[in-house]
């Protein structure tokens, strides 16, 4: 029997499930809808589609390096109590290797197999098995000579709720020895550029315009406001930007001086905090108990 576009989108609608899953499943049917519907829940596709709906703010950041080339991924669930989930971690970790294989971008990798399937499949499945909804939101990818890799607040090896690389160029030896500590100077401080020249033009206009109205109501001579705002902005970039900032592990110095100190220099870095963006429902922690019962 021909499926049709029209059969594919009822089923989606009865049933919640993907386009490609639903195309298959009246396929693997013959085009019998109710059958179809069976075919869906017997595979937990079903299930799975119902729940994608659900926000998914926690989870677990994954991070892995191969000499040069790092990746930082960000896997979210919907609860804490399935990121600390044996199986939602080995998820995790297998995704995170395939990305440092493979990828380029979240749909790269989704795209790429792992283990017999796409991991887009993998995904849908562990929705399924485990009862929550759950996304591969971010990758980040990074290189340099040198890649090193930190994770902050570790649930275990390699991922945890930040995850952080920093690319460096120089000896090895150095650049792993300083590139861990930067990389911990970057999980606490949450830089938002390598330097001024690569910071977000938005964000140095917001900054600038604050100041200049701050100084304005000052009421001195514009020479002087104009040199006030100067001064207040070269402030500015020295507290988020990465090499401006004071070294958390020397404050005497700055973290561009602390790198040439070692012999090497910061090229890049990547920081992912779980959650980051997301619009989070406040729930109180029995509500959260309850939901995950409830699956």
């Amino acid at each position: 029997m021909a499926i049709t576009a029209q059969m594919v989108k009822e089923l989606r609608e009865s049933t919640g499930a993907g386009m490609m899953d639903a195309k298959k499943a009246l396929t693997e049917t013959d085009g019998d809808m109710e059958a179809a519907v069976d075919w869906l829940r017997t595979k937990g596709l079903a299930k799975a589609a119902k729940k994608s709906g659900r926000v998914a703010a926690e989870g677990l950041v994954g991070v892995a390096v191969d000499g040069g080339r790092g990746v930082a991924i960000e896997v979210n669930s919907e609860t804490d109590f399935v990121a600390k989930n044996a199986d939602f971690q080995q998820l995790v970790r297998e995704i995170t290797k395939v990305a440092l294989e493979t990828g380029e971008s979240v749909e790269v990798v989704k795209a790429a197999d792992l283990n017999g399937k796409t991991v887009d499949e993998v995904l849908t499945e562990a929705i399924a098995r485990i009862g929550e909804n759950m996304t591969l939101r971010r990758l980040h990818v990074l290189e340099g000579d040198t890649v090193v890799s930190y994770v902050h607040n570790a649930a275990t090896d390699g991922m945890g709720k930040i995850g952080v690389l920093v690319a460096l160029n120089g000896p090895a030896d150095k650049a792993q020895e300083i590139g861990k500590q930067i990389a911990m100077h970057v999980a606490a401080t949450n830089p938002a550029s390598l330097s001024d020249k690569d910071i977000d033009p938005a964000l140095v206009e917001r900054e600038k315009h604050v100041l200049s109205e701050q100084a304005r109501e000052s009421g001195k001579p514009e020479a002087v406001i104009e040199k006030m705002i100067e001064g207040r902005m070269k402030k500015f970039f020295e507290e988020v930007t990465l090499l401006g900032q004071k070294f958390v592990i020397n404050p005497d110095v700055t973290v561009a001086e602390a790198a040439k100190e070692a012999g090497v220099e910061v090229t890049g870095f990547v920081r992912v905090m779980v959650g980051e963006g997301v619009e989070k429902k406040e729930e109180d922690f029995a509500a959260e108990v309850a939901k995950t019962l409830a699956g």
